[in-house]
């Protein structure tokens, strides 16, 4: 501010970004609220519950398989990954190869026959299914508890990471500063919103006010369509991401050997002293870049953690976190934010890497450089997990079921396959390449890893003098985000307004009351799941992996088991789906104790899903031997004639 103002902001100036990049964006989300409101006028013409979460069945070749790649490539794909791979370096290629075979394993192995079960139940719900199959509401019950529980953390990240892209995205807007302004004004003396950073908070308002609206409006139907035309918008976004990134590093073989040079950073504390005591408040911003002298040379470049308050009348600052550059070339290139105000930097405390700690070449070899694990990021036996994992994790998912019960015909569901797997190569093997080339255009990300998208396609933008770019590219990993949020928070209202609310409270309810419920559900999950996030963790990528393997490990083998094994009993599929998640639970409750933080215990080196997907059939199994088989006609029912469900039941 100026001299009328009270506080001083220790900022820099704006690099490009204008309100073109604002208008780009705009446009886009003008036509997702089209496609909603067009879906609502398709829906009101038929009947509401199969139309609203299942999109009457009718879905072809185009929309399944983009709906489908698109829910899949969520804020992890977008946000968390990209992430990973600029903190990891080009051993993140091994650890989602596999997901370019998650279509073929994920559709293969259930789709046609879970298709055919949900048509015989008349079922729109995963819980609902297993329901019919076993003639009981509370194995319909436990199974919406256990879908409700995981995706709420599913959506926990992805709102992290809708709203991290628009802070980055919007940050040097002066509209979106002045609101900024307004809103760490309003937020002072509120309990709730005290702790949150002005910008991400007014950014996750507008981003859960956007999806929550455009969602409870327009159903399965509008997810199914924005999904579609996100599906088209990522790859153009990723694309053009390639194009730039390649264009502006020199090509792939000059950054691989700038990258190659690169050692990790070192993470630490400084002190900050100021020249001159100052009459007012200063605010030192998250990010900015400090150099640190000895002799009047520069002897190391620094990055703030967090946003840092100055008082008046203050010289000297508490130590604050901060990332401290390792590399000679990085630090002799990187400027120091211009300041209002003079300021001499400190480095009082290092901590390097456990792994790759001052060794040039870690990003571009195995195991990848790790700030924890002493062996690296990636050994091979979380290597062979993680394929395991994504393959066969996709298969687990209830959001991932329910599309499959949407299809319209088998010939759909073989022509989208491959379909999608060719999807997944052309993003995924791209955003390797683009974010191993971003340590070279966009230093010292470690500060706020998943933000490390929007932010290399912000600068790439400014850099190709095409700031407008910035909005079209930034829409892929927003497309990401919302194609994933509706689907999960339509997943989540689905269990309890038809699984819990009219299946087992009051199966009479009119099909305006259940429009209004579901209505209100829907937007009572998201603004929970808002105010859930107001103080998210660093990596979005552990809250995904953590619930897509809880889910995965208690519906996988249990669903797998209920759709091919006619000896499968209430007990069994009940204990399987408990079973899955107490090992899935367990493990994170033992890496708690072992990490001290919120991680996984690689019990033998394995990836958690791996154990899950063990104690899920052993407990199905067992709980289906050990107790009374089903009545006959109830398996006959999905299983064929009397005669051969009493041979398969025995």
């Amino acid at each position: 501010m100026d001299q009328s103002g009270n506080v001083i902001h220790l900022v820099t100036s704006a690099q490009g970004a204008t309100n073109a990049a604002l208008v780009t964006f705009g446009i886009y989300l003008l036509f997702v609220f089209f496609l909603a409101w067009l879906s609502s006028r398709v829906r009101s013409r038929k009947e509401f519950v199969s139309e609203y979460f299942l999109g009457s069945r009718g879905l072809g070749v185009w929309a399944f398989a983009l709906t489908f790649a698109a829910t899949n490539a969520s804020g992890g794909s977008f946000m968390g990954f990209p992430a990973l791979i600029y903190t990891h370096g080009w051993v993140l290629a091994l650890w989602i190869a596999s997901y370019m075979v998650v279509p073929v394993v994920t559709t293969g192995l259930l789709a046609k026959r879970l298709n055919q079960v949900a048509r015989r139940a008349g079922a729109v719900t995963v819980p609902e299914i297993l329901r019919e199959r076993f003639g009981s509401p509370g194995v319909g019950l436990v199974a919406t508890g256990l879908l409700t529980f995981f995706m709420f953390f599913y959506l926990l990240a992805q709102f992290k990471a809708g709203s991290s892209i628009l802070a980055t995205l919007l940050g040097e807007i002066a509209v979106f500063q002045s609101a900024v302004a307004w809103v760490a004004e309003w937020q002072q003396g509120v309990p709730l919103f005290e702790a949150a950073e002005p910008d991400y908070l007014l950014c996750l308002l507008v981003f859960s006010g956007t999806v929550i609206a455009y969602t409870a409006y327009g159903g399965f139907r509008a997810v199914v369509w924005t999904d579609v035309m996100q599906g088209i918008v990522m790859v153009i976004g990723v694309g053009i991401m390639f194009f730039l990134v390649l264009q502006q590093t020199g090509g792939l073989g000059k950054a691989t050997r700038s990258v190659a040079e690169m050692t990790p950073p070192d993470h630490g504390e400084i002190r900050i002293r100021l020249t001159e005591a100052l009459d007012r408040d200063v605010v030192l911003r998250k990010g900015a870049w400090l150099e640190v002298l000895e002799e009047g040379r520069r002897e190391s470049m620094v990055r703030t953690k967090r946003l840092t308050r100055i008082p008046a009348d203050t010289l000297e600052l508490e130590e604050i976190p901060a990332l401290i550059v390792t590399t000679p070339s990085e630090i002799q290139r990187i400027d120091p934010d211009p300041l209002a105000v003079p300021v001499q930097t400190e480095i009082t405390v290092r901590t390097p890497y456990e792994s790759g700690a001052g060794k040039k070449g870690a990003y571009v070899s195995a195991p990848g450089p790790s700030v924890e694990g002493d062996v690296g990021f990636l050994s091979l036996g979380m290597a062979l997990s993680f394929f395991v994992f994504w393959s066969f994790g996709g298969a687990g998912q209830p959001s991932n079921m329910v599309r499959q019960m949407a299809f319209k015909d088998a010939p759909t569901l073989r022509r989208s396959i491959m379909m999608v797997s060719v999807y997944y190569s052309l993003i995924y093997f791209p955003l390797v390449i683009i974010f191993c080339c971003a340590r070279v255009i966009v230093p010292g990300m470690e500060v706020d890893p998943d933000r490390v998208m929007p932010e290399t396609a912000r600068v790439l933008a400014s850099v190709a003098g095409a700031p407008w770019l910035a909005g079209l590219i930034v829409a892929a990993p927003f497309a990401a985000v919302m194609s994933s949020v509706d689907s999960f928070l339509l997943m989540v209202s689905s269990g309890l307004v038809r699984d819990v609310y009219q299946r087992n409270i009051n199966p009479g309810v009119s099909e305006r009351q259940m429009k209004i419920l579901t209505y209100g559900v829907t937007s009572l999950v998201g603004i929970a799941a808002a105010l859930a996030v107001l103080n998210p963790p660093q990596y979005l990528q552990n809250l995904i992996v953590f619930s897509t393997g809880g889910l995965a490990g208690c519906f996988l083998v249990p669903m797998a088991l209920t759709l091919f094994w006619p000896r499968m009993t209430r007990a069994g599929v009940v204990a399987g789906m408990l079973g899955g998640c107490g090992t899935h639970l367990l493990l994170y409750i033992l890496g708690y104790f072992v990490h001290g933080r919120f991680a996984v215990y690689s019990f033998l080196g394995l990836e958690a899903f791996i154990w899950d997907m063990v104690g899920a059939g052993i407990c199905s199994i067992g709980g289906s031997l050990g107790s009374r088989p089903l009545p006959v006609d109830l398996v006959c029912r999905f299983f064929g004639s009397v005669s051969d469900s009493r041979r398969n039941t025995g």
